[in-house]
């Protein structure tokens, strides 16, 4: 065990721009050499950089290290401005008693009465697709609006109003692709349009998730206030369209870009819940790390001692290739069978929607399977456009023909 030094100048966070999906081969290098190492994101203090399956998996679930303990300190983050991340920013018991009234709606048996529906929007979207003629935009007619109909229809909120609260989701997940102006501009319009949705169902409530926050904040004003249902409501519409929005046309692009895999996906359609825990674990999602957990004690992380009040963040996507615990960590493998990737995090703030997300990401790939099996990109692969300034990497548009 090694103790913390501070005598040298913690390299830069990232450590590269994001290149299309591909992981910057720096992780390898720290999984095997440094799993834990100090850096320094564009803003804050110092933090600690955990790269290992295991050290991701013990700072995201081990109660020694805190969310709320980022409050009043000088945040590791990625914008200027410091982010009021809601319900992510909290530890139990407050966590607990938000994520508990907003899980209701998250359950499994919840999330496969809406397969039906969600199956039928796909085949309706797909022919809209098809409709379009090639080449097509996957993202503009299939995997921008069939998150934003489910979740709306979950929550309770008019699909009408998509192209509003979308844009105004960019905030969210917005490092640098929004000045701090726009982005506080966007949330307040969020948090207002949320607002006017709770006070609509005061007057008129729904068999909505919107209808029950609402009712629980007032049959007990202790257990949540109108800010909490706010902002609990506006991260769960933002978190729960904003990243399957954006991983459907990543999963799509690998698939039709890795040797054989779409192909053999198309002859083996049992093997499709498998592939989108294997598409989770190999697709890097975040371009870079955030949300740091504060040390509440000395703690040792990959044999260094992190001493209290510091802060550590994690990356996903080196977990996620870690030698240690998939076999051939960079080659896609549709049949893989141990998979304990953490794609969607882990501990008490691990996604509350990723039985929705399963769901939706099945789906879509069941539907373009068997509807469009001679699916392939529409345009050269150099030509795609890929999203900058942003907490996550996607494309701007996938043109496809079939």
């Amino acid at each position: 065990m090694t103790a913390a030094t501070h005598a040298t100048i913690p390299p830069r966070y990232p450590f590269s721009a994001p290149d299309r999906l591909t992981l910057d081969p720096r992780y390898a290098q720290l999984r095997r050499d440094e799993p834990l190492i100090r850096v320094r994101l564009p803003f804050g203090e110092p933090v600690w950089l955990a790269t290992r399956h295991a050290d991701v998996k013990t700072v995201l679930g081990d109660a020694r290290f805190s969310r709320a303990a980022a409050e009043g300190r000088d945040e590791p983050r990625n914008t200027e401005r410091q982010v009021q991340t809601g319900i992510l920013g909290l530890d139990p018991p407050e966590h607990t008693r938000l994520r508990r009234l907003a899980a209701k709606a998250f359950t499994a048996r919840r999330v496969e009465q809406l397969r039906p529906r969600t199956r039928a929007v796909a085949h309706e979207l797909v022919d809209g697709l098809i409709a379009a003629g090639a080449p097509a935009d996957l993202v503009e007619h299939v995997a921008t609006p069939l998150p934003i109909r489910v979740i709306c229809d979950l929550l309770g909120v008019p699909v009408t109003d998509q192209d509003r609260f979308h844009t105004w989701a960019e905030a969210i997940v917005s490092t640098t692709s929004l000045s701090d102006e726009q982005a506080q501009r966007y949330l307040d319009n969020l948090f207002e349009y949320i607002g006017g949705l709770i006070a609509q169902r005061r007057r008129d409530p729904a068999d909505d998730l919107l209808t029950a926050m609402v009712e629980a904040r007032d049959a007990d004003a202790d257990r949540l206030t109108e800010e909490e249902v706010v902002r609990l409501a506006a991260g769960l519409l933002a978190a729960g369209h904003e990243t399957t929005v954006t991983q459907i046309p990543n999963f799509v692009y690998v698939l039709l870009t890795e040797a054989g895999a779409w192909a053999r996906l198309c002859r083996e359609p049992e093997l499709l819940p498998g592939a989108v825990e294997e598409l989770m674990r190999f697709v890097p999602l975040g371009a870079t790390a955030g949300f740091p957990r504060y040390a509440l004690e000395d703690v040792t992380v990959g044999g260094v001692l992190v001493r209290a009040g510091e802060p550590v963040i994690v990356s996903i996507a080196s977990a996620n290739r870690d030698e240690r615990v998939f076999a051939d960590p960079d080659t896609l493998d549709l049949s893989r069978e141990t998979n304990p990737h953490v794609g969607f995090g882990h501990g008490v703030h691990h996604c509350i929607g990723a039985q929705l997300a399963r769901m939706e990401l099945q789906v879509v790939l069941e539907t373009l399977a068997q509807r469009l099996p001679g699916l392939r990109l529409g345009v050269p692969e150099a030509e795609l456009s890929w999203k900058s300034g942003l907490l996550v990497r996607g494309l701007t548009a996938l043109p496809v023909s079939w």
